[in-house]
């Protein structure tokens, strides 16, 4: 696979020791079960991911509150009841030598339910979403604290908060979806103040040592959205915060299915330029970049030009689980690439249906369907 000696050197967040620097990042699956417990689908997948050769897995987002579900088949995290199959879900990570951190999410105006929390009442499909009070916004801080709580008491390694796909916390952020007049609303400085919030409180939830990390949206890909002469401040903010990480994404649910999205992100590492940015505005905080890294060589010269610390996969992954094995050149056949033409992935998620990929093979295919009682391609 050529030179990918960055890619296989070990680094360290916070005090945690990475064997390399391949990280999968978060990717919505719907394996859940209907009361957003952990199933054994979802403990197969994440076994999987963590046998795959990544140092480190983000398991996708929990919610922390009940109106903040982005479907029915989200994880939560808003109760005790969730901590004893998260454990599990920890433990099988674990147990195939990675790393394992659980991104907590409320979902604010893209909840799946027809109450939905936002800080301003931006119509989203049908629904208008109600305008957080104060009362309602000091009290998803405390969810959020108290999920991340639940996240370390489950044995992870770390939590990711999730700032990114234009959830919650970047509806605070955005000047596109908060159009409030008290201390919350305004220019950036109000508009920070709801997210610096949640990371304080969840940093104080679980002590400073713990790694909270931050999925971090660097551009909404919207004209009137969050861009980086915003976001590069914002960065500045969490980095003094301590954050032990910053995972750089961009777009949003309202700017992925634009056809100008669509177009860059069929590109291979349509994204890097966003990490880069933030890697250059911030001075010690890890930065992860993602976004179709397809190749090793790509991922070897990201890290090699310094454009960010690590590399996060998420759908290519997820298309070839020996990735790393292949890159690292331990087994020999041709990485399986994530086809970029293909929307399979998104769709099923609109469908609210578990994914799987069209670059599985027939049989894989044919097992998985099977598995969710779904018909197969042949009957």
């Amino acid at each position: 696979m050529g030179n990918v000696s960055n890619v296989f050197s070990p680094f360290t967040i916070k005090d945690l020791s990475l064997k390399n620097r391949l990280v999968m990042v978060p990717m919505y699956v719907g394996y859940a079960s209907a009361d957003g417990t952990v199933s054994e689908l979802m403990l197969d997948h994440y076994r999987e991911m963590a046998a795959s050769g990544v140092a480190m897995v983000v398991v996708e987002n929990a919610s922390v509150d009940p109106l903040g579900l982005g479907s029915p088949f989200t994880l939560r995290v808003n109760d005790d009841q969730y901590i004893p199959g998260l454990s599990k879900l920890a433990e099988v990570i674990h147990d195939q030598g990675a790393m394992a951190f659980l991104q907590i999410n409320h979902a604010g105006r893209y909840a799946y339910g027809r109450e939905r929390l936002a800080p301003s009442g931006v119509k989203t499909g049908d629904v208008i979403p109600k305008e957080m009070t104060n009362q309602d916004i000091a009290r998803v801080i405390e969810a959020f604290a108290e999920g991340a709580k639940r996240v370390k008491e489950a044995g992870f390694d770390g939590v990711e908060i999730h700032g990114g796909t234009g959830y919650l916390i970047v509806q605070f952020l955005s000047p596109r979806t908060n159009n409030r007049s008290d201390e919350y609303g305004g220019g950036l400085e109000n508009r920070m103040r709801f997210p610096l919030q949640v990371v304080a409180a969840v940093t104080d939830s679980v002590g400073k040592d713990y790694p909270v990390g931050y999925r971090f949206l660097a551009d909404e890909w919207l004209p009137d959205g969050l861009h980086l002469n915003e976001t590069t401040l914002y960065a500045k903010e969490l980095e003094k915060m301590g954050v032990a990480y910053l995972s750089v994404m961009a777009g949003t649910y309202d700017s992925f299915f634009l056809p100008e999205y669509l177009e860059k992100e069929r590109s291979e590492g349509y994204m890097v330029h966003f990490a880069r940015a933030i890697k250059e505005a911030v001075s010690k905080s890890p930065v992860i970049a993602a976004g179709r890294i397809q190749s090793p060589g790509t991922a070897e010269r990201i890290l090699a030009q310094g454009e960010a610390d690590l590399i996060g996969l998420a759908r290519v992954l997820f298309a070839d689980p020996l990735w790393p094995k292949k890159a690292k050149g331990e087994v020999a056949e041709p990485i399986i690439a994530c086809e970029p033409t293909c929307s399979l992935c998104m769709s099923r998620v609109m469908k609210g249906r578990p994914l799987f990929c069209s670059q599985w093979s027939k049989d894989r295919r044919d097992a998985f369907l099977r598995r969710i009682g779904e018909k197969t391609e042949g009957e």
